[in-house]
């Protein structure tokens, strides 16, 4: 076994770096099969963190041409980290069940354009009908905003969904500041509270649907080295909404009244979490 840090850095000055790390969750097995998603290993994810207990993530499994696109994805890390390329397994088979179109997008700050932040502007932008976001993380930039704001005025169900217990308190309590901009149009946002939510996914419609890495904040957007599996499948995309619908059933609608109603010192110090107000979520239609 061989294992390797990814270095952004020089020597000691690693330690201090919090920029340009790699986010990536990538598992490859036999080059055939790729698993892409929010799971790191740890603990956490057998539930024994006593703050935050139950952990929930997504990923997903892909075989095919995609599979080695996720591979070339990781050998591609591997040589930044070591400068020797693996010997793996390039031979190219189609995958077992079914042929689905399939996007492996890796992003990161050396690409020549800003891809994450552009997939997800063209995510928001091509919904119609539907738009579901799931994020342990909120902190977009105004071109995010504002996309998410034409969303809504074009009729879309908007829905975003967030923690209701903080890993990051900091970073929790920066997602509330987006409330009076997105709320109050009409952006519904759920606190996902049966344990803690980790996974990145989303929904556009009927059609697509992505499971990543990447936050909805600017870190993944331009900082972080992230990996997104997109598929335009109906198929694909009914189950993640049945699997959406589910995690609904676990959330708590939170309003920006509810949080401009606290106490200045609760809304500039985070001491206690808003109300939130159950909202019933039915299938989508």
């Amino acid at each position: 076994m061989q294992v390797s840090d990814f270095n952004t850095t020089l020597g000691w000055r690693n330690r201090l770096q919090l920029n340009f790390r790699n986010h990536r969750k990538i598992v490859v097995v036999d080059g055939r099969t790729a698993f892409v998603g929010g799971h790191n290993v740890g603990d956490e994810y057998l539930g024994k963190d006593p703050k935050l207990g139950h952990w929930r993530d997504t990923h997903v499994r892909c075989q095919g041409p995609a599979a080695t696109l996720v591979q070339l994805s990781f050998a591609e890390d591997w040589y930044w980290a070591v400068r020797e390329l693996p010997d793996l397994n390039w031979e190219l088979r189609p995958a077992a069940n079914g042929n689905q179109s399939v996007l492996v997008l890796p992003t990161g700050p050396a690409d020549d354009i800003e891809s994450c932040n552009l997939f997800f502007l063209q995510s928001i932008m091509a919904a119609k009908k539907r738009l579901w976001i799931v994020s342990p993380y909120f902190v977009p930039d105004w071109e995010i905003i504002s996309a998410l704001q034409l969303a809504v005025l074009r009729g879309v169900d908007t829905r975003i969904m967030l923690p209701r217990k903080p890993d990051h308190k900091m970073v929790y309590l920066a997602s509330f500041s987006y409330l009076s901009d997105l709320e109050t149009l009409g952006v519904k946002f759920y606190r996902y509270s049966n344990g803690f939510l980790h996974q990145k996914v989303i929904l556009v419609d009927d059609i697509m649907a992505s499971v990543g890495t990447a936050n909805c904040d600017t870190r993944s957007f331009r900082l972080n080295f992230e990996i997104t599996m997109a598929s335009a499948d109906p198929a694909f995309a009914a189950q993640v909404e049945a699997m959406l619908l589910a995690d609904f059933q676990c959330c708590l609608r939170v309003t920006a009244d509810d949080y401009e109603e606290r106490p200045y010192p609760v809304q500039d110090r985070g001491h206690a979490l808003p109300p939130a107000v159950a909202d019933p979520v039915g299938p989508f239609r």
